[in-house]
């Protein structure tokens, strides 16, 4: 693991995943911990010039929450068209405060929302795609246009939205760093651990 983030602002975003009200204690899907990524991140955002957070922003019938599949349980897993899909208890809500940010986040440096997760029919773990692989989310381009290559990613959760990211941004080209500090998992089965494994084996640096 490096111990050092990257120093040139004029090339580094940072990408700050999902830190809303519902992955925080007393949320629908609250992460352990996941408040305490907070006063990191605001830590964190005074080192940079450019940032982006991004929102999982669901309607309220949306295909990956267990309450549209009776008979299933959240946290058990089904067949999608697009692969095997977790489902979750209602979470992120379009217009809820369970989506909104945390109160305490202040990321000034933020200049892009982008919200995920909002087609009825497929979830979206990663920043720059929907689980199909292959649906962009248009961040990427954002990026390259601006010429930021240097990523540092943090929020929540390590082992599914903010590795999703890292792992595509790496697919991407992008060179990528996510501050485990700055992030908590929610280690469903063993979930944490195949997440960072996954990374590290995609280059990306973990500090």
């Amino acid at each position: 693991m490096r111990e050092e983030l990257p120093e040139d602002p004029r090339r580094s975003a940072l990408l700050v995943i999902d830190v809303q009200n519902d992955f925080c204690p007393g949320g629908a899907l609250a992460v352990p911990e996941g408040n305490e990524v907070v006063e990191v991140i605001n830590r964190l955002a005074g080192r940079f010039e450019h940032a982006v957070l991004t929102q999982d922003w669901h309607p309220p019938d949306h295909r990956s929450f267990a309450s549209t599949h009776p008979g299933h349980s959240p946290y058990t897993s089904i067949a999608m068209p697009y692969g095997a899909q977790t489902l979750w208890p209602d979470h992120c809500v379009q217009h809820s405060v369970g989506a909104d940010f945390h109160p305490s986040l202040e990321v000034r440096c933020a200049q892009l929302v982008i919200r995920k997760g909002f087609r009825r029919t497929i979830d979206s773990y990663s920043a720059f795609f929907e689980n199909d692989r292959i649906t962009p989310t248009g961040l990427a381009g954002y990026l390259r246009d601006r010429g930021l290559g240097q990523l540092v990613l943090a929020g929540l959760a390590t082992d599914y939205c903010v590795a999703y990211s890292a792992i595509d941004a790496r697919r991407l080209g992008f060179s990528v760093t996510v501050l485990l500090e700055a992030c908590r998992a929610i280690n469903l089965d063993g979930s944490l651990q195949h997440a960072l494994d996954a990374m590290r084996e995609a280059g990306v640096e973990l500090i």
